[in-house]
């Protein structure tokens, strides 16, 4: 069992520092201009670090299908520079997913809200209509 669980540890590091290198290198060395601003959320490492899925989210709802063909276009150029920077055997293959988990919450939010505002809203119910 201390076994697994090692092996785990190493691959959430690898995916700490597999995010980190890849948000600097989407920062400072991605050119493509159909690249705006990307946030990414996490990375998940297969155990034998073959693929790793990075999820992202990004600021305009709009330039989402845009950013999705400019980070598939640029992953091989990615890969190649966390190649360089990480210190591991194989570098994974990446697979950018949309994280659609933000947006989701802020429906969420914004359903409570409504629903807050529906409540508060309605007139008091002092109890007289239920005995009729």
């Amino acid at each position: 069992m201390a076994k697994a669980k090692r092996g785990f540890a190493r691959a959430d590091r690898v995916a700490d520092q597999i995010q980190r290198e890849l948000a600097e290198l989407l920062q400072k060395g991605l050119k493509d201009p159909r690249a705006g601003w990307i946030t990414l959320t996490s990375v998940e490492v297969t155990r034998d670090y073959s693929l790793a899925k990075v999820y992202y989210t990004v600021m305009d709802a709009k330039t989402r299908e845009v950013t999705a063909e400019a980070l598939q276009h640029a992953a091989g150029y990615l890969r190649g520079e966390l190649g360089r920077r990480l210190s591991i055997f194989t570098t994974p293959q990446l697979q950018f997913v949309y994280d659609e988990s933000i947006e989701r919450g802020v429906r969420m939010s914004r359903l409570i809200d409504e629903v807050a505002e529906q409540d508060r809203a309605k007139p008091a119910d002092d109890g007289e209509s239920a005995g009729e």
